[in-house]
This record gives structure tokens, C-alpha cells and sequence, in this order.
């Protein structure tokens, strides 16, 4: 299994920070590694929303079956994936200050047989956390960027 942990402050307000992670269809935006989220339904919030998430990560590609299991507003995302990759991942955000958030990603993969199984997570582990880290600051950029006036 590979459990990653990663997180970032972000200069932004726990409402901004929301607002962006919120929206999972704009998730490919800021994730390198996700290709294309497909949803199952006209549901896009909420506990019960599913989705396809195409991911490649160099020559390796997986669509796996996501659901969110969590949702609380301006505090956490979780979701469950199904698939060649099997896990739990979850988005937590906390207000450092009125102007500032720190979010953190956690994920808790087991990677199918072709992938390496258990050595593979052992071994994918440093590759996700250079990956993910990267997204937060994709995201953090994202949420920072000055707005047109």
C-alpha cells in the first residue's frame, strides 16, 4: 500500500481555497497527473457524487471509478477509488489565519498486480509525493493568481 501524506499553505482564505477545491471539474487544472474526470451523473457536489478520473502518470494510464464519501464544506473532501488503483484519498483545509489555509492530501493506494502490487506501493511512494506536492502547488498558484480587475 502507499500512504502519502502532503500539504501546503496557501495565501488565501479558507472560503477561496474551498471554492477551487470544490469544483472537480477543474481538478485536471492543477492535478499533472489527472487526464480527464468524467461524471457518472448531473450530481458535481457532495457525498454520493461519482466520476471517472483518466490518470497518467509517465507511461502508466488508469481510469479509475471515484465516489466521494466525505463532504463537509470548507473542511473536507473524501473519496473512495475503484479500479485497477483501490484506496481512500481525502483533501483537508484548515485556516491558519483570517488570510491563510493549510491543506493537506492524503492517499491510501494499493496498486494492482501489473503495477508492482505491494512493491510497487513501496517503491511509488516518493514518485506520488513529488507528484501530489506539485499539484498543491498547481493548486496553491491557482488560488493565489492575482484576478483581472
Amino acid at each position: 500500500m502507499a500512504d502519502v501524506t502532503v500539504s501546503t499553505s496557501i495565501d488565501a482564505s479558507v472560503e477561496q481555497v474551498w471554492h477551487e477545491l470544490s469544483a472537480i471539474e477543474d481538478h485536471v487544472e492543477w492535478m499533472a497527473d489527472a487526464v480527464a474526470i468524467t461524471f457518472d451523473s448531473d450530481q458535481r457536489r457532495g457525498v454520493g457524487t461519482s466520476f471517472l478520473c483518466a490518470t497518467k502518470i509517465g507511461p502508466l494510464r488508469t481510469s479509475d471509478h471515484m465516489t466521494i464519501t466525505e463532504w463537509e464544506d470548507h473542511v473536507a473532501i473524501g473519496v473512495v477509488h475503484e479500479g485497477a488503483v483501490t484506496g481512500r484519498g481525502r483533501f483537508q483545509i484548515v485556516a491558519t489565519s483570517p488570510t491563510s489555509t493549510e491543506v493537506t492530501w492524503r492517499e491510501q493506494l494499493t496498486l494492482p498486480w501489473w503495477m508492482g502490487g505491494a512493491l510497487g506501493g513501496v517503491a511509488a511512494k516518493p514518485v506520488f509525493r513529488w507528484i501530489w506536492r506539485r499539484n498543491l502547488q498547481r493548486l496553491k498558484l491557482r488560488v493565489e493568481r492575482p484576478t483581472a480587475s
